[in-house]
């Protein structure tokens, strides 16, 4: 497994390093200080699995190298590193087809976690962010089911909406709820419609927003 680090701060580098090792001891880790460099180790080895970008290089802007890298490498994993956390970044990150956003301020702990749940194929949002963009007029109002299901979802679509929205892979989704990964994909496809939007980034943030909460189902 290949993983590149984009930042111009060396001791972020490093520190960023010391973390993928401990995540994937196996991982052979590059670093660039710029995005002519990391561009240039992409070009060498299109095969790296994830990158970790800082937005804010010397050379260039780092939302103009992520929309190059998902034009030109649209299999590897991206990962925005920011000094910045405030909404309209976050969503902008999103939209331009990164898989995490990452406040340089995370603690390891978290980051370690972030990083491990899109090397498993999730998306990860800060839920400091989430909280923060709250909508207040939705404040301690959680969505019922019955809510959900005047969107036109069924209890199953719930459940995979609610485990959606803890960052859950499609196979994990499917291993937990016992049904086939193409019927979790037909799901999220439903629920996606539902909520208006075209991705499950989208959905997350837009369930984050507006101050939901998707309750467990309950047994009795």
């Amino acid at each position: 497994m290949k993983v590149l680090v984009v930042d111009d701060h060396t001791l972020i580098r490093e520190a960023l390093h010391a973390v993928l090792k401990q995540l994937k001891r196996e991982a052979v880790i590059f670093e660039a200080s710029s995005s002519r460099e990391a561009m240039h180790i992409v070009e060498e080895h299109p095969d790296i699995s994830l990158i970790l970008l800082d937005i804010n290089l010397p050379d260039r802007d780092g939302f103009s190298v992520l929309c190059e890298l998902r034009h030109r490498y649209a299999t590897i994993a991206i990962i925005i590193l920011s000094s910045s956390d405030d909404h309209d970044t976050v969503r902008r990150a999103f939209k331009l087809g990164a898989l995490g956003f990452i406040p340089k301020t995370t603690e390891r702990e978290v980051m370690l976690n972030a990083i491990e749940l899109v090397f498993s194929g999730g998306v990860y949002i800060p839920s400091e962010i989430l909280e923060e963009t709250a909508d207040p007029r939705f404040a301690d109002k959680p969505l019922a089911r019955g809510s959900l299901k005047g969107l036109g979802l069924t209890d199953r679509q719930i459940d995979v909406l609610a485990l959606l929205m803890k960052g859950k892979t499609n196979k994990v989704i499917a291993r937990t709820l016992n049904m086939a990964v193409p019927t979790v994909k037909n799901h999220i496809t439903v629920v996606l419609k539902a909520l208006g939007v075209a991705t499950r980034t989208e959905a997350v943030i837009k369930v984050g927003k507006m101050g939901w909460e998707v309750p467990p189902k309950s047994d009795s």
